[in-house]
């Protein structure tokens, strides 16, 4: 059994959930509303995995907090990442996608070397389970309309809009 820690962190879209082993960080998803954010917690503090997990959050959450004060363009924390390898691969080309740029999902699917999985590429993209770090909504539609996101579309103009404004 991996050992994780995770906590909570404050963003201007509200509560994000960290969660980091001793490798990387394995998830950043948005709190639901019906969910109250616990501050954070640990599974297991005698774990060597335990304290590089929360020197992980720690650069994660620092990151993070850089990102939305407009400092910081590009992560640089480590992952752990679980998932099939046709989603990891879509997730490593998201992670080329730079800062203040979109991609559309053929655009993707034409990357990995196969145009004809744009629908493929879209439910990979929906499954990327580090939100924001793997910047998952940087995708838009063929035609540049927003198409769905996790943490919810206005989440993602907000995130579109952040990007834009710190380039300039």
């Amino acid at each position: 059994m991996i050992t994780t820690v995770e906590q909570v962190m404050d963003t201007p879209l509200g509560p994000l959930r960290l969660v980091a082993s001793g490798r990387g960080i394995c998830k950043v998803a948005f709190v639901p509303d019906t969910v109250q954010p616990t501050g954070g917690r640990e599974a297991d503090d005698t774990a060597p995995a335990t304290e590089d997990g929360r020197r992980i959050l720690d650069m994660a959450a620092g990151q993070l907090t850089e990102y939305f004060a407009g400092e910081r363009t590009v992560f640089t924390v480590p992952l752990d990442l679980s998932g099939t390898g046709f989603q990891r691969a879509v997730w490593q080309q998201l992670s080329t996608v730079r800062f203040g740029q979109v991609v559309a999902y053929g655009d993707l699917a034409v990357a990995l070397g196969n145009p004809a999985a744009q629908q493929a590429v879209g439910a990979a993209n929906g499954r990327n389970p580090v939100a924001i770090i793997v910047p998952c909504h940087r995708v838009v539609g063929r035609n540049g309309n927003l198409t769905g996101y996790a943490g919810g579309i206005e989440r993602k103009k907000w995130l579109l809009r952040h990007e834009m404004a710190t380039l300039f």
